[in-house]
């Protein structure tokens, strides 16, 4: 499907845009305030200021309305969300600071052999964060696991681009994709699969309405509400992240047979309990559905379908919750050709076109550039927490279960439709992003006390709500440091 044009949408007209797409009020639309709105805040020719400020308010204002709904508030509190805030909040994972991190500095890990790489006829992106892919990406080129990146760049070469993204992808060990103009992404199968809906809402299953009781004490919008999240990386947490700053009890699941991610899951395990459970064992899958039967939302960040092997399809777990919101993070979106494929932030980017749309507008010379922030993965997570929001909203007035996707090829359609800024418009003079969190406005920082971690530092929700508290609980920890239990067990 072709999406609309939206370039003459302000920052309000989007968010807005999103409200109308999972079928909330529209009267609460007059409570959200977006200062400093429609400004270019981050160098690129993408609307990215304006996909942070329109994805965040609207979380807010989701949040907001659930707050007024079961509490039987005739107006949704006033939500308000600065743009200076905002575009810090899209690169949350690079302002944060742990003591223990002075004399035991986080393994990035990222393009020690991946990145951009020449082939016979363009390009590829290799992504590498993950041992498992670099393994893989190794045996399909011939080389030992421990393999420099100039002798990845030394085999690239003598392939085609297409012809090593298709080896890598469809076996499904890796995450390999050929770098494409916009023109040559629009003429594939898999962009006009994509919807032009940015979230995807829609009931599972008729049943009994269901509404949280009144927050009394807990004044939190979303307090008293059951997450169990089972995601990696940053857009499916950065969902669960924000449910738990609206009061959310989160169970953050990871495997213990995966690596952890310190520099990642410090910053995204923030107002969360975090539990190892691991599905193939029938005691870890058992207690896992014991949470999901009394839970309120099952998030997960698995490839389409991926979970059904294991008994945990949406009808396999509304059978045993029907009054549970299903929330899935995929790639490229459920039912598409490329549904079942890998794929993270910066290779949707080169899939798609946009590094070399942004290389073509900064006008430097380079042959692709990504974007400044991670822009589809933040992006994703906010408009996968609305569209969670909304769904509890319509369970709460509708009734039954539901289900919500969103993709990062959904995300960048969508950032995409909002059009770009002329020739370098959107780079020149604008302030750059502050380096690090020591260079962050004081007023934007959450400092926190850890049992493990010592003095913890990273940036404060940008979203305010008028009379209900918003923040982070919980201070960082490691993976797999709480009980698999629910608070008020």
């Amino acid at each position: 499907m072709t999406s609309p044009d939206r370039s003459e949408l302000t920052t309000s007209g989007v968010a807005e845009d999103i409200w109308t797409f999972v079928g909330l009020p529209s009267s609460a639309l007059t409570s959200l305030h977006l200062p400093s709105a429609d400004t270019i805040v981050l160098p690129s020719s993408y609307k990215i200021g304006v996909l942070a400020q329109a994805t965040i308010g609207a979380s807010a204002l989701a949040a907001a309305q659930y707050y007024a709904l079961r509490n039987n508030l005739h107006k949704v509190p006033d939500v308000t969300v600065p743009l200076d805030h905002a575009r810090l909040e899209f690169h949350s994972q690079q302002y944060q600071s742990l003591d223990t991190w002075a004399q035991n500095p986080p393994d990035v890990g990222i393009n020690k052999v991946g990145g951009l790489h020449r082939t016979s006829d363009g390009y590829v992106r290799i992504h590498d964060l993950f041992p498992n892919h670099v393994a893989g990406t190794m045996e399909i080129l011939g080389l030992p696991r421990d393999a420099t990146k100039q002798q990845v760049a030394d085999k690239t070469i003598h392939w085609d681009a297409v012809d090593l993204e298709t080896k890598g992808t469809e076996e499904g060990k890796v995450a390999i994709y050929a770098q494409r103009t916009c023109a040559e992404w629009d003429a594939l199968p898999q962009s006009t699969a994509v919807a032009t809906a940015p979230i995807l809402l829609r009931q599972l299953h008729p049943g009994p309405t269901k509404v949280l009781p009144p927050t009394g004490t807990q004044n939190k919008a979303l307090s008293g509400l059951k997450v169990v999240e089972l995601t990696r990386v940053i857009a499916g947490p950065v969902a669960g992240r924000t449910l738990a700053a609206h009061g959310a009890d989160v169970l953050w699941v990871t495997s213990p047979s995966l690596p952890a991610v310190p520099f990642l899951d410090s910053d995204m395990s923030r107002g969360k309990r975090t539990i190892q459970l691991d599905i193939r064992s029938a005691a870890d899958k058992a207690t896992l559905l014991d949470l999901l039967r009394t839970a309120d939302v099952f998030l997960q960040g698995y490839r389409p379908e991926s979970l059904a092997a294991h008994g945990l399809s949406p009808a396999d777990l509304t059978d045993i919750n029907p009054s549970l919101v299903v929330a899935n993070l995929s790639a490229f979106g459920p039912g598409s050709p490329w549904s079942r494929r890998r794929g993270f932030d910066s290779l949707v980017q080169t899939a798609s076109g946009m590094t070399v749309s942004e290389a073509e507008h900064a006008d430097e010379g380079e042959s692709a550039r990504v974007t400044p922030v991670q822009a589809l993965d933040h992006g994703s997570g906010y408009l996968l927490a609305t569209g969670i929001m909304a769904a509890l909203h319509r369970r709460a007035t509708e009734g039954g279960s539901w289900r919500v996707d969103v993709s990062l090829a959904g995300t960048m359609k969508y950032l995409r439709s909002l059009g770009q800024y002329p020739g370098r418009q959107g780079f020149d003079g604008v302030e750059p992003l502050p380096a690090s969190i020591k260079e962050v406005p004081g007023g934007f920082v959450d400092v926190k006390q850890s049992a493990v971690f010592g003095k913890a530092m990273a940036l404060k929700h940008s979203a305010r709500i008028n009379g209900v508290e918003v923040g982070y609980d919980d201070a960082p920890k490691p993976l797999g440091s709480d009980e698999p239990k629910w608070k008020d067990a």
